[in-house]
């Protein structure tokens, strides 16, 4: 008998050809993840990284529904290219193996760190650690006044973005590049620079250390940081410049914001996905309960997912902000 044209949806799943399709096709809750799984985890082994990837990890094998065995694997640094490029040759979007991936490894592929080969495009989050990304002066920010000495550790590093916003809002500012090696808190307590991109855990107490003023945060267009609820982002400013390099300081502030996200290849299917996701919830509720360092937040997949979309900009944004790194401050990939 043929089917009739006004069979509902619910009707025709509940018929036996609707369930073979619905089976063949799959969805979250039949997701098997493997036995067996490895977590590529940044260097050195008792790194910021690794802190955050031990009880991650424990709690994904906690969290599955059936038996699943942890490999964790140590590689690298703490800027996470090593360990990117092996998620690159030796990951298939099979579920058996994850990256835990600092926002540093997508800006070294940014500003064309030869080192850097993995192509964060279309990865897919399964959760992530997000951190402040303030600057800060030691006086109060005007729009209006003059162009401050701002401190970077390196041109390649995340300080540049602030350099980038600054420009963007007319303030041509100084760069002070190596900080003497002194952390950005210290350099801007001692003046070796008016103005520093602060990042990372115990922010709001390193602020304090530092006797400065909070001029803005690298969060999204009308987000907020938790911890300073009345401070504007650089987004929510008139900026000026071309649209490839506004849309490459939104990928710069992406990376400097981003410490860490648990990651599966591009292509993986919705249905592993979702499990893995479904494995976090345990971690996700730890972290709840216990919290990570202060100042930092856990976010769930779809949470931290347009966080790890931003990671990857247009290639005219890329190469714009190449541009600028170059006629800026003279750097080049070597």
């Amino acid at each position: 008998m043929p089917a009739r044209p006004d069979l509902s949806r619910r009707d025709w799943l509940r018929s036996g050809l609707g369930l073979l399709a619905a089976g063949a096709i799959g969805g979250p809750a039949a997701a098997m993840l493997p036995a067996a799984a490895t977590l590529l985890i940044p260097g050195p082994e008792d790194g910021a990284l690794a802190r955050i990837a031990h009880p991650l990890g424990g709690a994904l094998a906690r969290g599955a529904s059936a038996a699943l065995r942890m490999n964790e694997m140590v590689l690298g640094g703490p800027d996470g290219v090593t360990a990117a490029n092996r998620f690159a040759t030796e990951a298939a979007p099979d579920g058996r193996m994850l990256l835990l991936l600092p926002g540093a490894a997508a800006l070294a592929r940014m500003v064309g760190d030869p080192r850097a080969r993995y192509d964060a495009t279309g990865c897919l989050p399964v959760c992530a650690v997000q951190g402040p990304a303030l600057v800060v002066g030691r006086a109060a920010f005007t729009a209006t006044g003059p162009a401050p000495r701002l401190g970077l550790a390196a041109p390649d590093m995340a300080g540049a973005a602030a350099l980038l916003g600054l420009d963007l809002l007319g303030l041509h500012a100084s760069p002070v590049v190596g900080l003497g090696g002194l952390p950005a808190e210290a350099a801007l307590a001692q003046g070796l620079a008016e103005a520093v991109l602060l990042t990372g855990p115990d922010l709001p107490a390193r602020l304090a250390a530092t006797g400065g003023q909070p001029w803005f945060t690298l969060e999204p267009a009308g987000q907020r940081d938790p911890h300073f609820p009345t401070l504007p982002s650089v987004h929510d400013y008139a900026l000026d410049g071309p649209p490839p390099l506004r849309a490459a300081l939104i990928a710069a502030s992406a990376c400097a914001r981003l410490q860490a996200a648990l990651v599966l290849p591009a292509l993986t299917p919705a249905n592993l996905v979702a499990a893995w996701r479904s494995a976090v919830q345990r971690w996700l509720e730890d972290e709840t309960r216990q919290g990570l360092a202060p100042g930092l937040r856990a976010l769930a997949g779809a949470d931290a997912a347009p966080l790890v979309a931003a990671l990857s900009p247009p290639p005219g944004a890329t190469l714009a902000y190449r541009e600028w790194l170059l006629k800026r401050l003279g750097w080049r990939p070597d």
